[in-house]
Formats: structure tokens, C-alpha cells, sequence
């Protein structure tokens, strides 16, 4: 379905176009699922040169699609490679959607989780942190991305041995999601909420192993 929408666009469209690139993104995300990396990183490239020949070399899209592509490499273990690519996805979005939009506070986020895939826990630590205040900020502090801000604090302070800042961390997170999901219970699909209940555990999971850590 994807390669036919791909083909599509670019008959229609030309293989320059915009809209080609995002279904080029795509096609490429599920290859990246699907462990075709190879295949994946190919997309990626032309998706982003696509990008940056039609929008221009600081546009949000360039800075998603150089996202996206340093993503296969975390996922590939190629952090050099990755790095750059973050911190120029961050700072075209900072240029041109302001330091406190959420896209910046997701874009602190990825490249936060690289660094403390490094050990590099310093510099985890500041950029969670200000993605966490981003998130709460644009987004309200009941919001369930801020949970999520949280919950990879957390996980940080777990790696760190700081079991006590990250039991609250935690705990912060699963606050927000119960209170959230329960509000919802009475017109959510019986599946969607099944999902809801799943994410929720993890967190009080999380909660539980941390809880193991400060009593040891």
C-alpha cells in the first residue's frame, strides 16, 4: 500500500515534490520496524534531500526528516552518526518555531535518550529536564506527554542509582495517566482502554522496581 501511494505521488506529482518525500518517510518507517535498515536509511536520504532542495535547508521538515533518519541510526547503534543530525533537527526547529514549542521539547527528548544510551548523564539530564518543562508549559501539567517527560527522568535517575528522585519521577508519571485514563474509562473502547490500562501498568511497574532499588 505504501510503495503504491510512493508511486502515485510521483507520477502525479513529480519526484521532487513535498508530498513525495513524506510518503518516501513513510515507506521507510515501516522498513526501519521491519529491521530493513539498509532499505530504511536509502528512504530516509532522499526523503531529506527532497526536503531540504523544496522547503529550504531550516525548515521544520527538513528538521523532522533529519530526525527520523537519526533515529535508524540510534536504532542501529550508530550514535556518531546520529548525534549531528539531532542536534541539527533541534536547532532549526528552535529557529523557526521558538524555543518553547513542543516539538522542540520532543526533539530535547530523542536526543537526550541518545545520551544516556552513552552513559552521558549529565548532559541526559539538562535536556530531559528542559523538555519536561517545555511539555509543561505548552501542554499543561497533567498532560500525558509529560508523563512520558517524566517517565524517561525517571529512568535516567534509575541509571544513576538516584532511586529516590526517580520514584517520584515515576510516580508523578503514573499519577497523571491514571487520573487521565479513569476520566476516560466511560467513553473509551473497550480496546483502546485495554491499551490505556497497559501503559498505565508499565508506569506503576516502573514505580515497583524503583521502590525494589531504594530498599536495597
Amino acid at each position: 500500500m505504501l510503495r503504491r501511494s510512493l508511486a502515485i505521488f510521483e507520477k502525479a506529482l513529480g519526484a521532487q515534490h513535498p508530498d513525495v518525500a513524506t510518503s518516501l518517510n513513510n515507506l521507510a518507517l515501516l522498513y526501519r520496524v521491519q529491521g530493513r535498515y539498509a532499505e530504511a536509511e536509502s528512504l530516509h536520504r532522499r526523503s531529506l534531500a527532497i526536503q531540504e532542495n523544496a522547503l529550504g535547508a531550516v525548515h521544520p521538515g527538513v528538521a523532522h526528516s533529519l530526525n527520523n533518519l537519526a533515529e535508524l541510526y540510534r536504532a542501529q547503534g550508530r550514535s556518531a552518526e546520529a548525534e549531528p543530525l539531532y542536534r541539527r533537527s533541534l536547532a532549526i526547529l528552535e529557529r523557526a518555531l521558538g524555543a518553547e514549542h513542543v516539538d522542540v521539547a520532543t526533539s530535547l527528548n530523542n536526543l537526550a535518550e541518545l545520551y544516556r544510551a552513552q552513559g552521558r548523564y549529565a548532559e541526559a539530564g539538562t535536556l530531559y529536564r528542559r523538555s519536561l518543562a517545555i511539555s509543561e508549559r505548552a501542554l499543561g501539567a497533567e498532560h500525558p506527554d509529560v508523563a512520558g517527560s517524566l517517565n524517561n527522568l525517571a529512568a535516567l535517575y534509575r541509571a544513576q542509582m538516584r532511586a529516590g528522585e526517580g520514584l517520584a519521577s515515576a510516580r508523578r508519571a503514573s499519577g497523571i495517566l491514571a487520573t487521565r485514563y479513569s476520566r476516560r474509562d466511560a467513553s473509551t473502547s473497550r480496546g483502546a482502554l485495554a491499551e490505556q490500562r497497559t501503559r498505565s501498568f508499565g508506569f506503576v511497574q516502573h514505580v515497583a522496581l524503583l521502590q525494589l532499588d531504594g530498599d536495597q
